[in-house]
């Protein structure tokens, strides 16, 4: 069985081996991958508080150091803390989220909201305590490694105020 490593916030996610059906080219000619054909995967939870679901789009590859995931977070899910080697990038697509960064207030996110994450950044990212929120993360690769992983974002601090 072929191993996926994602990250969520991404996830936040990485997918670390090829798209399913997709032909090596050499970088010639345009690539589809085809919508559906590749699985969805559930947010591990050693990494996830809740439920988060993970639908790859692309992987990093000789192409592009760029991972491409659609992450879905069931009301009150969110990602562990974790930062980014070499940064990542979230464009909210549906409902509504929350982020935070170490030491800062908790943020709401809104569809069409692009959030950026500096390499290095300690925070976290998820769904709204009663609304699911969806986020395409886009994440860089330095030296083989897109996230590194922290420990789990408390109740207390996920319950914080958050600001709009």
């Amino acid at each position: 069985m072929n191993k996926r490593i994602f990250t969520a916030a991404l996830c936040v996610v990485a997918l670390q081996t090829g798209p399913a059906g997709a032909a090596e080219t050499g970088g010639g000619e345009q690539q589809i991958v085809r919508a559906g054909t590749q699985a969805s995967i559930a947010g591990p939870e050693r990494f996830f508080t809740g439920r988060a679901r993970i639908d790859p789009i692309w992987p990093a590859d000789e192409h592009i150091n760029t991972s491409g995931a659609l992450v879905t977070f069931e009301p009150g899910a969110r990602s562990a803390w974790h930062t980014h080697p070499a940064g990542q990038r979230l464009l909210v697509t549906s409902g509504v989220g929350l982020t935070q960064e170490w030491g800062k207030p908790v943020r709401v996110i809104r569809p069409g909201d692009v959030v950026w994450c500096p390499p290095g950044v300690k925070h976290w990212h998820g769904a709204a305590p009663d609304t699911a929120m969806t986020h395409m993360a886009i994440t860089a690769t330095l030296d083989g490694k897109n996230v590194n992983w922290l420990e789990k974002v408390s109740d207390e601090q996920y319950g914080q105020t958050h600001q709009d």
